[in-house]
C-alpha cells in the first residue's frame, strides 16, 4: 500500500494573490461580483483563508482602495506641474481601473480604516502640492482650486472609463486629449 505524506500548506503571498484575483474580477464584472469564497477557489486555498488577511469582503475592498490611493499618490508625485498631474491621474485610472472604481465608492469601504485614511491623505497631499506649485492667485482658495483640479481630472477619467467619451475622443490618445482640454480651459485667449 502506498502512503502519501501530506504536503505542507504553502501558497507564497496569499494576500497578493487574493488582491490580484479581486482586481481581475472587479475589472471584468465590477465590485458586486466579488466573493471571498470564489477568490479562495481561484487561489486554490480553503474558503476561510482570505478571511485571515481581510476579515471580510469590505476589508478586501478597503485594502484595494488603500493600495490604489498609494499608487495614485506615487503617480501624482511624478508629475512636473498641475496639468501633468491631471494627465497622470487619467493615466492611473486607465492603468488601474479596478482600483479607481473601488477607491471612490465609500459605501464599499471601511471608513475608519487607518491604512485607507493614511493612503487617502497621501494622494490628497500629492494633489495639494501640484495645485500649490501652480500658485493660484491670492483671491483663490487653495482647497477649492484643488477641488476644481480634481473634479476636472476625475470627471474626465470617469467619463473615459465609462466609454462616454468614445465618440469625442475616438482613437486619439486620451492623455493628449486631456492636455488639449486643459489648454482650452486655462490658456488665456489671444489679445
Amino acid at each position: 500500500m502506498e502512503t502519501t505524506t501530506p504536503r505542507p500548506y504553502h501558497h507564497g503571498d496569499l494576500r497578493r494573490a487574493i488582491l490580484s484575483a479581486a482586481l481581475d474580477v472587479i475589472a471584468a464584472e465590477g465590485p458586486s461580483a466579488l466573493s471571498l469564497r470564489d477568490l479562495a477557489r481561484r487561489a486554490g486555498v480553503s474558503h476561510a483563508a482570505p478571511a485571515h488577511h481581510f476579515k471580510d469582503r469590505t476589508g478586501l475592498l478597503t485594502a484595494i482602495a488603500a493600495e490604489g490611493h498609494g499608487l495614485l499618490a506615487a503617480t501624482l508625485t511624478e508629475a512636473a506641474d498641475l496639468r501633468e498631474a491631471g494627465v497622470h491621474y487619467v493615466r492611473f485610472a486607465r492603468e488601474h481601473p479596478a482600483h479607481f472604481q473601488v477607491m471612490f465608492t465609500p459605501e464599499l469601504l471601511r471608513a475608519n480604516d487607518v491604512e485607507l485614511a493614511t493612503a487617502r491623505a497621501l494622494s490628497a497631499e500629492s494633489l495639494r502640492r501640484a495645485v500649490a506649485a501652480r500658485r493660484p492667485g491670492p483671491d483663490v482658495d487653495p482647497r477649492l482650486a484643488a477641488v476644481a483640479a480634481w473634479s476636472l481630472a476625475h470627471g474626465f477619467a470617469t467619463l473615459l472609463l465609462g466609454h462616454n467619451l468614445d465618440g469625442p475622443v475616438g482613437d486619439q490618445d486620451p492623455e493628449e486629449v486631456f492636455r488639449a482640454l486643459t489648454g482650452m480651459l486655462f490658456t488665456p485667449p489671444p489679445a
